[in-house]
């Protein structure tokens, strides 16, 4: 299989999940996403699909499909520039804030990323206000199922790098509950790479899906909305302190409005 293969099944891939995940939510909320494209500076682009309902809050899931050039002070930071500063990469993303603190906030992403080498990135987590233990442990049962699909250490390995990525320096305290974080992902085996980063993302579709369906009627106090908007001051500083996802594309031209998708509706800072 060459590269151009390969890039056209992940892209491919991408789209027909978010598609999945954007049925899913409209039917649970009865709102209807509103889609918009934008054109990479370089080649390709992208495309937003953001909802705002009863249940979610705010919810994105964004695709994109770009290439380029990295700048002279980026490059030197990815894998495979030492030859050229050219790259490719496809990928989806989605984080969804919820009305309900009693709804635990999550974040997933994947991709495959080109350069003079190629590898697959991404996973899911979730941050909840208050923590409904009995969700926290099926979403990463979900995202223990995925793994195990691929192999027997990855659920470890993939949590323990969650665990230490999805952290504040700053403030010494995790983001969130954790779940999985997966980078430079590259095997002998392409497709069962592939195979894997697929089900992750349905593992995540059923997860999110299924904690929704599950909470989403609960009883909540305006004390604890005033504890998820403090909560969501700490989403925020980590997205715009921390995250390499926002450095990449922000020092790659892509669209503003969709790297700061993952940005709340409203926070607080005590």
């Amino acid at each position: 299989m060459d590269i151009e293969e390969k890039k056209s099944l992940t892209s491919s891939w991408f789209k027909e999940l978010r598609d999945k995940f954007c049925k899913e939510f409209e039917i649970i909320d009865g709102t209807s996403f509103e889609r918009t494209k934008w054109d990479h500076k370089y080649e390709g682009g992208g495309e937003i699909s953001l909802m705002k309902g009863d249940i979610f809050e705010k919810v994105g899931v964004n695709i994109s499909t770009v290439s380029g050039e990295f700048d002279n002070d980026f490059k030197s930071e990815v894998k495979g520039t030492e030859e050229t500063p050219n790259y490719w990469a496809s990928g989806i993303s989605l984080v969804a804030h919820m009305h309900s603190p009693k709804i635990p906030a999550f974040h997933f992403n994947t991709r495959f990323i080109v350069t003079g080498d190629s590898w697959f990135g991404g996973g899911g987590d979730l941050t909840p206000t208050i923590k409904p233990h009995k969700e926290i442990e099926f979403f990463h049962n979900c995202m223990k199922e995925a793994c195990d699909s691929a192999h027997p250490e990855y659920y470890e390995r993939y949590k323990k790098a969650c665990d230490e990525y999805f952290y504040l320096p700053h403030r010494s305290e995790a983001r969130g509950e954790g779940g999985i974080f997966i980078d430079h992902l590259k095997t002998d085996d392409w497709k069962k790479d592939f195979d894997f980063i697929k089900e992750v993302g349905l593992s995540t579709f059923q997860a999110i899906t299924t904690i929704v369906r599950n909470l989403k009627n609960e009883s909540w106090s305006n004390q604890e909305k005033e504890l998820q908007l403090v909560k969501r001051g700490r989403y925020v500083e980590f997205n715009l302190l921390w995250d390499r996802g926002t450095a990449f594309g922000i020092k790659t031209g892509g669209n503003t409005d969709a790297i700061l998708m993952s940005m709340p509706p409203s926070a607080k800072w005590s």
